[in-house]
């Protein structure tokens, strides 16, 4: 096989992309209608998608693929690029529109080149005509402790998006699912403990449970791997791992889909959730999430409410098969409906190569129900179909 180093350039940053030009299988070069989950997939230009932690947007019959740009090494962890999105009629074939959202090189933004910036999701507002994009942000230099929400506007759903600027969601409002006398600041002797305690996105002997929502409650609640979800009636909502990791949040958004309504609950504390990811069938509400465990998979966990406020309920690993118990070496990032198929989904999923980040790889699989319990198999191969068996 012979192998070429492509070269694309962006603003501020050439970006390396590998290219393979013979012996290359068909449906590699996008030449067939398949899906080959983890294979190297290439966009209009033969050059590999560049979209990772993404989310997809279907708009008046088009699709649209927003992830993370990444670069070469693991300085592609950080952001040095932007939100890439490309577009398409059918799912197999995508066209390259860009850059959607573009990282400052201004180094006073909260998006100056080497922030980190994640899992970018587009969502419609039909309130205001707008494309409204979230995505997890740290500002450049503070590593993971920051855990802001940052949001962007377009015209268009291929931008360019506007940086609108970045917060911690919910400030001075208490999650709706905790009872009145939990709703209060924290005692000096719970600072104390708090100051004491050190953490790291994982559980530890005295995990302090039901203090971080408290001591987070005045300046913003914590958000990490997020995802949203707009419901049936037209209400959006952004779920995001919060508290340190150790829970999710649901939040609802305003009528313009640019911030918090300040009407939120905690799913799971204690559980330690990330990569959410939420759907829904049959008047059910399920929402698809993984360990904390960084870049290393683990076994998805799936859970299951009739309201989107809960109670919610945990069901065990959506993932069948072998490799289930690692999500096929995959981490959950989105799952969207497809046009012309009522009631079936797609589940979008990641493998992270947090050392070269640009290698990282994409699974797409179908969800099915059995009878009507979601579940995940791996296919090495399939075409939309499958949903019409």
């Amino acid at each position: 096989m012979r192998l070429k180093l492509m070269w694309r350039n962006y603003p501020g940053v050439i970006v390396t992309t590998l290219m393979i030009l013979s012996l290359m299988p068909l449906a590699m070069k996008g030449e067939t209608n398949e899906f080959l989950p983890g294979a190297l997939w290439f966009d209009d230009h033969h050059v590999p998608i560049n979209a990772h932690g993404g989310g997809i947007l279907e708009d008046q019959g088009i699709y649209y693929w927003f992830g993370e740009h990444k670069i070469q090494g693991p300085a592609g962890n950080d952001a040095h690029v932007g939100v890439h999105v490309y577009s398409s009629r059918d799912l197999y074939h995508w066209q390259d529109q860009g850059i959607a959202l573009k990282i400052s090189h201004d180094p006073a933004s909260d998006i100056a080149e080497g922030c980190i910036l994640e899992r970018p999701k587009v969502i419609h507002c039909p309130a205001t005509g707008k494309y409204v994009m979230w995505f997890h942000l740290e500002p450049k230099g503070q590593g993971y402790g920051a855990a802001r929400t940052g949001v962007a506007v377009a015209d268009q759903p291929i931008g360019p998006f506007r940086f609108l600027g970045s917060f911690r969601p919910n400030a001075g409002a208490w999650p709706m699912n905790v009872p009145d006398d939990e709703k209060k600041p924290l005692t000096d002797a719970e600072k104390d403990r708090m100051t004491q305690s050190k953490f790291f996105g994982g559980t530890f002997p005295n995990f302090p449970t039901n203090l971080i929502f408290r001591r987070d409650c005045a300046g913003g609640q914590m958000s990490r791997d997020m995802t949203l979800f707009v419901d049936d009636d037209g209400s959006a909502y952004q779920i995001y791992s919060s508290e340190e990791n150790s829970a999710l949040q649901i939040s609802k958004l305003s009528d313009d889909f640019l911030k918090p309504a300040g009407k939120y609950i905690r799913v799971f504390p204690g559980g330690f959730n990330e990569a959410p990811v939420m759907f829904k069938y049959k008047g059910k509400y399920y929402l698809i999430t993984s360990g904390c465990t960084g870049w290393h998979p683990n076994a998805a966990r799936l859970a299951v409410a009739d309201s989107i406020w809960g109670p919610w309920k945990q069901l065990g690993n959506p993932c069948v098969g072998k490799g289930a118990d690692q999500t096929f070496q995959g981490q959950s990032t989105c799952i969207f409906p497809v046009m012309g198929h009522p009631g079936q989904f797609i589940f979008m999923a990641d493998r992270w190569h947090p050392e070269d980040a640009i290698n990282g790889r994409y699974l797409w699989l179908p969800i099915q129900f059995n009878p009507s319990e979601p579940f995940i198999s791996w296919l090495d191969h399939w075409n939309l179909g499958f949903f019409d068996k």
